[in-house]
């Protein structure tokens, strides 16, 4: 079996994929500094505790935005996977697609890997929105090319701004509105309001904005935890991939294993 990591700015995602099935997924809070031990000894009662043994994992990819935390991942992947780790964008995992803008090695491993596998998956052009720390949209186009695309801070990252500028705002729950009005009647509704609903203004005015500069039609995936939140309230998504990233990288690997 297959252990595909994906380590982002707030979590990093472990997810055990077997053959195109992923079986089981676990994430923890990104902390750079912690070692290859310390992932192993949470990693090992995860895979227990779901049935599996460290034994079963043959092979270990990886896609990350925080540098520093590369080298534990690699320590952890040798010394209780007996194994190289793969990391993605680098040889022999390539992106194998074109990144046709200014500064390709800019471009996060977690868009790129969502680029493959979201033109792998889908036809035409694709606008994929990614809701994380930042929430990201990028467009593929129909031959697969990363085109380029817009970041945008995340909803939880924005709240957290509001909350910490504004000594007298509550923390509060992201959540969609049970009353569908605009106009709020106490704080809570009201920055309720203004988080949510002003996201999906965001989200539906950067989508038609993106929609008339690639001007043919376009197919827009979502994916990340905060996918679903939206769902309910907007038709601008066509549809959901849970895990996009992942799949991505089983992909890869894939790409890897059958040179």
């Amino acid at each position: 079996m297959l252990l595909a990591i994906d380590a982002g700015n707030t979590n990093v995602v472990f997810a055990l994929v077997d053959g195109k099935s992923i079986v089981a997924r676990w994430r923890i809070a990104t902390d750079p500094r912690r070692t290859a031990d310390e992932y192993a000894v949470w990693l090992s009662q995860l895979l227990v505790l779901e049935g599996y043994d460290r034994a079963q994992v043959s092979g270990v990819i990886v896609a990350t935005v925080v540098p520093r935390a590369t080298h534990n991942l690699q320590v952890l992947a040798q010394k209780y996977f007996q194994t190289q780790a793969v990391i993605a964008g680098q040889p022999p995992a390539e992106w194998g697609m074109a990144i046709d803008v200014q500064e390709p090695q800019s471009l996060g491993a977690d868009r790129a890997v969502n680029a493959v596998a979201a033109h792998a998956l889908h036809d035409g052009d694709l606008i994929v929105i990614d809701f994380g720390t930042a929430s990201t949209f990028d467009w593929i186009d129909y031959r697969g090319a990363y085109k380029g695309g817009i970041i945008a801070p995340g909803i939880n990252l924005s709240l957290d701004a509001l909350v910490n500028a504004a000594a007298k705002l509550p923390r509060i729950a992201i959540e969609a509105p049970a009353d569908p009005t605009v106009i709020g009647r106490d704080t809570v509704s009201q920055m309720n309001i203004g988080i949510y609903w002003g996201y999906i203004a965001m989200i539906e005015g950067l989508v038609a904005r993106m929609r008339a500069e690639v001007g043919r039609p376009v197919k827009v995936i979502a994916t990340g935890g905060l996918a679903t939140l939206f769902e309910k309230n907007t038709a601008v998504f066509d549809t959901i991939e849970p895990d996009l990233t992942i799949q991505g990288l089983a992909m890869m690997w894939e790409r890897v294993t059958v040179r």
